[in-house]
């Protein structure tokens, strides 16, 4: 113990000396005059770099040695979350970090297969102290003794597990099991499907794998950076620790309703509205829509322009010639837009050109191309002209687009526009995949912005090279006597240009990747991570495959706790449309979290639907079984009543960590009787007591957890709801409602 806990000095003080580095590093780099743009570009880089690496030796200040893996060729390596290596010249490594390949025995190794192993230590710390060490022996031939050995090699493992929750993931390098070391470190290319159980830990294996693939593949995934999608604000709060836990900050977090960028998803469907608006038919009665608004004028109903040169006619053949020509480029709705409006004004400026070059002897047109160009360059400044290219063919937003469409949708049958009928009103979340598709069909025309960009980058040229003229200009008589000719005095008009003069003015972008792309729809990122994969819709997945043309991605889920209407549910469906066969699946078994009693419960509920289901197996189990309360009584208040003293009686345990799972319609009445419960939206996870609706709850867990009136929640809902708990489950129901519990719930004895 003493020989480790000088170690763990010696790491903290060199982790000091870095840290300084580091935050000297980057004041240096901040007071960095550069002169050039690339002088500008490298401080950039180097303030980038060196605050990686300080949010990296932040990062490690807890926990920062976990292992020894000690080789029976006398290599000896601690692991740790960072790698840190000794000031001396040859840069000595004093802790491994656990991502490299030596680390790999620490979470492989068995006695069957020690990996070169003689034995493997397990540090626990708290703050900078040594607080346990837990010894494997691998080698049957070491005889040495330490007084850590330890029969049980899962000790440390289930120390965690029985830990009590804080209301914020913790990341697991120092228990990560094998099978959970094979999915993280597995090729990042193609799409990779993670399916389990409650409990198995694949959320907390999905983000070990993104701080995985950022250190293997640094330079490509921090450029580009990586996107996790979760189902709510909630279960984002929740994870948001592990990362930067890790010392990585390079990854955007956002739920499906955060994916456009300007939009917020505020507002909420109804079950049937949201399917609808997530099934893959949206995308074509959207395409159909965006063709729709491509008109023409009725053959019998010509729009007549007002024109210097006479009245214009923009007939149904000029139109459906324009619109033809238009549609054959293929190009989005507003860039084809252009190749419309040159067809017509054409059309038009012909009209005038046979009427005013005219030969009354029939000779040929008396106007020459320059004439021409004059007359089309007078229609193309007709207001009355743009305004019936924009009837006919609109600019259009996606907003625009979509909020007209939400009135009378169209190419739907009549049930299905009815249900998706609305007249204004907060966008939704099924509502952002829309837009997005919407985005993708329009397109931007994006050369007016262009167009002003270079007209502000010539001015700025322009006022430089007036600078660089005065600074000629200025120059002393007696400089310019100097007999001299190879005199070294140079000005600055000898020194840089005045492009490069005009650079240095340039604003700077400071954000980082994961910044940028959360402001930019057309952003395509590194390596997508999806959780809760199977609740996302078919409209869903269209956006987050155009936001990885790579495909690269890892996807999280479990078919069985499918809740959203409109989830694709199956791995299949999710994935053929886009990438056929060509996916990867793998399977956690074991349950880590969830007791065997609360878990034989939960999968009894599921079993009286799917005969055949076959839960993950439980590591562990705490003797102490799901508990049952009936609430005789009459009221809402009586209900909630019952709930308070549940919470009242396992805030006196010495792990209480509780949360109170009920449908909305409740939470009125639970938030009155339990008032310090923390509620809405985005509940405070760390706070003692949290109240949640079933969705809220997915991928949390929590030392106790009270559902209520199960009868009104859906199996997949039910299932989710009962397996948060990782000691204590309890249930609360109107005896009225007693003969209605779902199946699964009865005569168990409780």
């Amino acid at each position: 113990m003493r020989n480790e806990q000088e170690f763990i000095d010696l790491l903290h003080r060199r982790l000091a000396e870095l840290r300084t580095g580091a935050e000297a590093a980057v004041k240096d780099a901040l007071a960095m005059d550069g002169t050039t743009f690339q002088a500008r570009q490298e401080r950039d880089v180097m303030v980038a770099e060196q605050s990686g690496l300080l949010a990296a030796f932040n990062a490690g200040e807890h926990g920062l040695c976990f292992g020894r893996l000690l080789f029976r060729d006398g290599a000896d390596h601690h692991i740790g979350r960072i790698g840190i290596r000794a000031a001396d010249e040859d840069r000595t490594p004093l802790v491994i970090d656990w991502r490299a390949e030596v680390a790999r025995p620490f979470y492989l190794a068995t006695g069957h297969t020690p990996m070169g192993l003689r034995r493997r230590r397990h540090i626990t710390t708290e703050n900078h102290r040594v607080t346990d060490l837990h010894d494997e022996i691998l080698d049957l031939t070491d005889t040495a003794r330490t007084g850590h050995e330890g029969s049980d090699a899962d000790a440390v493992l289930l120390a965690a597990l029985d830990a009590a929750r804080t209301g914020r993931m913790h990341d697991i390098v120092q228990t990560i099991q094998a099978e959970q070391d094979r999915i993280i470190r597995a090729p990042h290319q193609g799409v990779l499907v993670v399916e389990g159980g409650p409990g198995t830990g694949k959320t907390v294996v999905a983000l070990h794998r993104a701080a995985y693939l950022l250190y293997a593949h640094r330079e490509r995934l921090a450029r580009r950076a990586v996107l996790i999608v979760g189902p709510n604000p909630a279960f984002l709060g929740y994870i948001s620790e592990v990362l930067p836990a890790l010392g990585e900050t390079g990854v955007l977090l956002a739920t499906p309703a955060e994916l456009y960028p300007g939009v917020r998803a505020t507002g909420t469907d109804t079950p049937r509205a949201a399917e609808i608006k997530g099934a893959a038919t949206m995308a074509d009665a959207l395409a159909a829509h965006v063709r729709d608004r491509q008109t023409v004028p009725e053959p019998d109903a010509p729009i007549a322009i007002r024109h210097d040169d006479g009245e214009l006619l923009l007939t149904t053949d000029i139109a459906t010639e324009a619109r033809s020509l238009a549609r054959e480029t293929r190009l989005p709705h507003n860039l084809a837009r252009p190749y419309f409006a040159f067809r017509v004004i054409d059309a038009l400026t012909a009209q005038i050109a046979d009427r005013l070059g005219a030969d009354p002897y029939g000779g040929p047109s008396l106007l020459g191309p320059d004439d021409i160009a004059q007359l089309g360059k007078a229609v193309a400044a007709n207001r009355d002209v743009h305004a019936a290219i924009d009837d006919l063919w609109p600019a259009l937003t996606p907003q625009e687009f979509i909020a007209d469409y939400l009135t009378d949708p169209t190419h739907l049958p009549d049930e299905d526009a009815a249900a998706i009928r609305r007249d204004g009103g907060p966008w939704t979340p099924a509502d952002v995949p829309l837009l997005d598709e919407a985005a993708e069909l329009l397109g931007e025309d994006d050369s007016a912005a262009r167009a002003a960009a270079e007209a502000a980058r010539q001015e700025r040229v322009r006022y430089a090279q007036g600078v660089l003229d005065l600074s000629y200009g200025s120059r002393t008589q007696e400089f310019e006597d100097r007999e001299d000719e190879d005199s070294e005095i140079l000005a600055a008009h000898d020194l840089i240009d005045a492009e490069r003069l005009a650079e240095r003015h340039e604003e700077a972008d400071h954000r980082s990747a994961a910044e940028r792309a959360a402001a930019d729809r057309t952003w395509a990122f590194g390596h997508i991570i999806v959780d809760e994969a199977q609740e996302l819709s078919a409209m869903a997945w269209r956006l987050l495959m155009r936001r990885c043309p790579t495909r690269s991605m890892t996807l999280v889920g479990d078919p069985a706790q499918t809740a959203e209407p409109g989830g694709c549910g199956t791995w299949e469906a999710i994935l053929t449309p886009h990438v056929g066969d060509r996916w990867e699946h793998v399977r956690l078994g074991v349950n880590y979290r969830t007791p065997a009693e609360i878990m034989d419960l939960a999968a009894g509920v599921v079993r009286s639907v799917n005969p055949s289901f076959e839960p993950p197996s439980s590591v562990r189990s705490t003797g102490e079984g799901p508990w049952m309360c009936a609430v005789h009584g009459d009221s809402e208040a009586d209900l909630a009543d019952a709930v308070a003293d549940a919470v009242v009686s396992e805030t006196s345990r010495e792990m209480a960590r509780i949360a109170i799972i009920a449908q909305h319609r409740h939470h009125a009445a639970l938030r009155a009787a339990v008032p310090a419960a923390s509620a809405g939206p985005e509940p405070d996870l760390t706070r003692p007591v949290v109240l949640l609706d079933p969705r809220q709850a997915k991928g949390l867990e929590f030392d106790s957890v009270i559902v209520v009136e199960p009868g009104e929640f859906g199996t997949s809902d039910l299932y989710v709801a009962l397996t948060r708990a990782t000691q204590r489950l309890g249930v609360i129901y109107d005896a009225e409602d007693g003969p209605g519990l779902p199946a699964g719930l009865e005569g168990l004895g409780w």
